[in-house]
């Protein structure tokens, strides 16, 4: 018996990943520029975070995952966004 998942299923869960990670910081960005503050961001873990998305980018592009690449490559652009946000609207290190 082959234990293999049907291709279809391994793509929508790709995909389903893909969109949850890259919808996960959009209420971070809402909420930021609503409220024109951002004191309670830590810098430092979205530094790690950017770190982290970039190092999965590059593992997508070198291992020609293009779904892995891209999803990773709009996370870099919302958590840079947030990183921008919080040294515009953020008061002193969180």
């Amino acid at each position: 018996m082959d234990s293999t998942a049907p291709v279809w299923l391994i793509n929508a869960f790709g995909v389903a990943a893909g969109l949850c990670s890259m919808a996960s910081f959009v209420p971070q960005i809402v909420k930021i520029w609503r409220e024109r503050c951002a004191t309670g961001v830590s810098v430092r873990m979205y530094i790690i975070t950017i770190i982290g998305f970039c190092c999965w980018t590059i593992y997508g592009i070198l291992s020609s995952a293009w779904p892995v690449a891209a999803a990773n490559g709009v996370c870099i652009v919302l958590t840079v966004t947030i990183l921008v946000l919080r040294l515009r609207f953020g008061e002193g290190q969180a």
